[in-house]
């Protein structure tokens, strides 16, 4: 499975930016499609996923502020990201989950800053 992400960039606190990705190859029926972020000198941290039949799971620091959504037909994911703030800077890694395998987009930077 390969994951092709985009949607990054910078932006002002309380701004709003979308992410989103496309995973492609031997794509079974059932799987989880989410984003993941790492910020400099902190472990790599869920962002949101959501199975293919609809259920969803954020991390805390993002609920309200975050939604993701996904077309199962074209197989992507995205991730819209509102009232942004300077703690959620970091990158951020596309992250396909099928048969207990994870696969990764390279990650895409997400600036916060005035």
């Amino acid at each position: 499975v390969q994951l092709q992400a985009c949607g990054g960039g910078s932006v002002e606190p309380g701004g709003s930016l979308t992410l989103s990705c496309a995973a492609s190859g031997s794509i079974f029926s059932i799987n989880v499609m989410g984003w993941y972020r790492q910020a400099p000198g902190k472990q790599r941290e869920l962002v949101a996923l959501m199975t293919k039949s609809g259920s969803t799971n954020y991390a805390d620091s993002v609920k309200g502020r975050f939604t993701i959504s996904r077309d199962n037909a074209k197989n992507t994911v995205d991730l819209q990201m509102s009232s942004l703030k300077s703690e959620d800077t970091a990158v951020y890694y596309c992250n396909f989950r099928q048969l207990s395998m994870d696969y990764w987009g390279e990650g895409t930077q997400v600036t916060v800053s005035s």
